[in-house]
């Protein structure tokens, strides 16, 4: 199939465009960096417009956000993903019914299910609800983006849309690029977990989900798209750190956080999924058996190599 693709240059994108690739589709990159093949500002609808004039495609994918480079500390990190979600979605759409492309796959976050601690069974997508009104406003207004964001998604005549709720991303371009060196700094703390956990999936598996809601989702179906078990915010810092041979974080009470209050609500916040509808319509399932053996895999693969991965 030939593939609009948005946020092909980032983490998950690269892994997907050549996985989409390998698997025999044409992929076109589109955004505002130089890697992509249709540059488009995806904020500026008529930029986005004229960049696809012309063009045919049987499937778009939204996976842009704004997140490089953010150190992820303060709410208004989240400012130009959340209008990637809402403004950048209706764009794309646009573009999706201009080159007569009818599949459009979203990239999503389980923390649409909302913040806070959910406990410690699984959600699901039929009985959970995604994009719960959240009593903080900053908190109402990433949850709100991207419940705003599978609305479009689900409910724009004429596209069949597909929802990818992924858990928090780890593995290469992730954990040895972003967590290893803020271990190896000690400038990366975690509080007292207090039974919470979080869903967790290794970037290359989140690409593999891509290929199989392009080829096989169901239109009009989300889907968690998360490790099997969870893994505590606290538990994930020291295998990483274990595997890559860092010092373990150090623990702090949580209130020293609230200086920085996106990082105090996502070490605070215990979410996690269950995978199985993805298994079952996708036939999708991860590569190995839990969150700490895809560390210890990573840790490994570039042992073995002598040189570490780059995004």
């Amino acid at each position: 199939m030939r593939i609009l693709f948005a946020g092909a240059s980032g983490v998950l994108g690269q892994q997907a465009v050549r996985r989409l690739t390998e698997a025999g589709h044409e992929v076109t990159g589109l955004g505002r960096g130089a890697a992509n093949a249709l540059r488009a500002d995806l904020l500026d609808r008529e930029s986005v417009l004229r960049a696809v004039d012309g063009r045919a495609f049987d499937v778009v994918v939204h996976a842009a956000t704004a997140l490089q480079g953010k150190s992820m500390m303060r709410h208004r990190d989240m400012a130009g993903t959340n209008l990637l979600r809402t403004r950048g979605t209706a764009h794309l759409i646009d573009a999706a019914r201009a080159t007569g492309a009818r599949r459009f796959v979203a990239e999503s976050m389980i923390f649409g299910y909302g913040y806070g601690d959910h406990g410690a069974e699984p959600l699901t997508e039929e009985g959970a609800v995604f994009g719960p009104r959240q009593p903080d406003r900053n908190l109402e207004e990433h949850v709100g983006a991207m419940r705003t964001k599978e609305e479009l998604t689900f409910t724009s005549d004429g596209i069949e849309g597909v929802s990818l709720r992924f858990g928090m991303f780890h593995g290469a371009g992730v954990t040895d690029a972003t967590l290893v060196p803020l271990l190896r700094k000690r400038s990366l703390p975690v509080v007292a977990d207090r039974g919470r956990v979080l869903s967790w999936v290794e970037v290359g598996d989140a690409a593999r989900a891509v290929v199989a809601a392009v080829e096989r989702g169901v239109a009009g179906q989300a889907y968690n798209i998360a490790d099997d078990g969870a893994l505590s915010w606290g538990d994930h810092m020291r295998a990483v750190a274990a595997a890559f041979g860092a010092p373990a974080p150090v623990v702090v009470p949580s209130w020293l956080l609230r200086p920085a209050p996106l990082a105090h609500t996502l070490v605070t916040t215990g979410l996690c999924v269950d995978n199985a509808k993805a298994r079952r319509e996708l036939g999708w399932a991860p590569a190995r058996p839990g969150t700490v053996a895809g560390i210890d895999a990573l840790a490994n693969a570039l042992a073995g190599a002598g040189t570490a991965l780059t995004r």
